[in-house]
């Protein structure tokens, strides 16, 4: 598995707008492209900061989103929140440990002991 990771730095205004359109537009193209695997968005809302790391089969899907110009188009919808360029890094995923939250069991409750209504 391949990973990319995009550095953007966010005008403090615009975190939560930001967020709003990754939730709402950048993720769902991302699931539109073959060999995608997942995304993560880490904030660090006091410095401006995000950290976007998307999760990839190969590296060639990976380089596929540049040729077929998907991740250009998700840099431009998030241009107007950014105090600077991004920058984007490469990494082979060697370790990847993931767990899901498991369900929280419902209580039973007891039967009631009022008596029915007539």
């Amino acid at each position: 598995m391949f990973a990319r990771m995009t550095i953007l730095y966010v005008k403090a205004e615009n975190i939560d707008d930001a967020i709003r359109l990754f939730r709402t537009s950048v993720v769902p193209e991302a699931k539109k492209q073959k060999g995608y695997r997942g995304t993560c968005l880490l904030v660090d809302r006091a410095a401006g900061q995000g950290r976007v790391v998307t999760f990839w089969r190969s590296e060639k899907d990976i380089l596929a989103t540049e040729e077929n110009r998907y991740y250009q188009e998700q840099l431009v919808k998030v241009i107007p929140y950014l105090s600077r360029d991004p920058m984007r890094e490469g990494y082979e995923v060697v370790v990847h440990a993931l767990s899901e939250p498991k369900p929280k069991k419902l209580k039973k409750s007891a039967p009631s002991k009022r008596k029915p209504r007539k």
